[in-house]
């Protein structure tokens, strides 16, 4: 016992050091991320807030009293940088600093800007806390649920368009210290209100319990020899042949519904979309088209203020239907399902996918979070993610920080949810169903 605890003691510098953070070090964090965004964010000309003043509202905080934990400084910098209005940003603190923040497993979805719990992992707590699916959060701590994302969750989560921030806030609305405990108000799917304790037990390094897999494939209910599938995940190395996979195990397919509205992330896994799409094609198709800012000191100049004054750009390439090599390929209809959830890579897909006119989208309009990332190293095992290309059609017409319109909409309901329709993959069905067989 006498050795563990002179272990322990030998250790425990090492420890502190590992997770505290000296306000010097906070300033240089803070300083890191006010100053990389100015030469590397790739839509730096449309941040309408005051970020000098808000970057000396961080330091005057470190420098006192404001920030007494590590973790309330992390949070502080996720404020500092939703200013920027970029979907795709985030401030990452090193693991033993993330480790202490974490979440109930429970799924919340928002609908009509109402927060509802989709799922849970079933564990002791949740046997006891018995959470219902489909209930609706009326209150967190006694705090009315729009109240409290408003004002305790939205300040922290980036985002282009007013729906998607909304969506990522309900989604993140129970984070908090790790192992403190929750009380929620809930509405049951039948009326009643009842309450029930939670505890934030899942860390944000941990793996999220009910995470989906990367593509998952079902028959279309109704849909007379369609399927329909299911991607969440472009980033994931095997997407593309579990894919293929699916056309192959389907061979008298008579149309595919490509849900994408769980597709969210960064910019990763671009290329597996467009392996995607080639599967889908019978003639080419243009993807969205970029540039990046080219940093030239002369012109941060008096005459021309703004460093981003000159612009490296990139045409668009071109998807070409997959030739030979034994794969599937399927040329009969499609119809595409997004929502204020699909982002990244899923949006560079829809943009080739209108380019090709394969067929329609349906649902939503998607986040408007797209292009490339890069993730920059600051101090002390910090690092900071911003996008670095503004994203367009072919034509030149922007579709990040806006999003992409579906050309069949279909507003998700309260009432739909309830009743178990989904009023999205419906209206896909109807599209396939009313074209002729081939």
């Amino acid at each position: 016992m006498l050795s563990r605890t002179l272990l322990l003691v030998a250790w425990f510098p090492t420890l502190v050091s590992a997770q505290l953070l000296t306000p010097v070090d906070r300033q240089l964090v803070a300083a890191g991320v006010w100053s990389e965004p100015r030469y590397n964010y790739a839509y730096w000309d449309a941040v309408r807030a005051d970020w000098d003043s808000a970057f000396a509202a961080v330091v005057t905080e470190t420098a006192g009293r404001g920030a007494t934990t590590d973790v309330q400084f992390f949070r502080r910098l996720r404020r500092f940088v939703a200013l920027l209005g970029d979907g795709q940003a985030e401030v990452l603190p090193p693991p033993a600093i993330a480790a202490r923040l974490a979440r109930p497993p429970l799924a919340l979805r928002s609908v009509e800007r109402r927060p509802f719990l989709i799922d849970y992992a079933t564990n002791d707590e949740m046997r006891i806390a018995r959470p219902e699916r489909l209930a609706e959060i009326l209150a967190v701590q006694g705090i009315p649920a729009e109240q409290w994302i408003r004002d305790s969750i939205l300040p922290e989560i980036p985002g282009a368009t007013d729906p998607s921030r909304w969506e990522r806030a309900v989604a993140r609305m129970l984070e908090g210290e790790k192992g403190t405990a929750l009380h929620l108000l809930l509405r049951l799917p039948g009326g009643a209100q009842r309450g029930a304790s939670v505890t934030r037990s899942v860390s944000l390094t941990a793996r999220w319990p009910l995470e989906p897999a990367a593509l998952e494939v079902d028959t279309l209910p109704g849909g007379g020899g369609a399927i329909w599938v299911r991607l969440t995940s472009l980033a994931d190395a095997d997407v593309v042949a579990a894919f293929d996979r699916a056309l192959a195990d389907a061979p008298r397919l008579t149309g595919i519904v490509l849900d994408l509205r769980e597709a969210a992330g960064t910019g990763s896994g671009r290329e597996n979309g467009y392996a995607i799409l080639a599967r889908l094609i019978e003639r080419p198709a243009l993807t969205s088209r970029w540039r990046t800012p080219q940093y030239r000191p002369a012109y941060r100049g008096a005459d021309a203020p703004d460093s981003n004054g000159a612009w490296l750009d990139a045409p668009s390439d071109t998807i070409r239907p997959r030739q030979g090599g034994g794969g599937s390929r399927f040329a009969g209809p499609v119809a595409i399902l997004t929502s204020p959830r699909t982002a990244g890579a899923a949006e560079d897909l829809l943009v080739a996918f209108r380019n090709g006119a394969r067929g329609p989208v349906i649902g939503e309009m998607s986040a408007g979070s797209t292009g490339q990332t890069l993730l920059l190293p600051l101090r002390r095992g910090w690092q900071l993610r911003v996008t670095v290309t503004r994203d367009a059609f072919p034509d030149g017409t922007e579709f990040a920080r806006s999003g992409i319109a579906p050309e069949l909409p279909v507003a998700v309901r309260v009432e739909d949810v309830l009743a178990g329709r989904d009023a999205a993959l419906e209206r896909a069905r109807e599209y396939l169903k009313s074209l002729p067989r081939r």
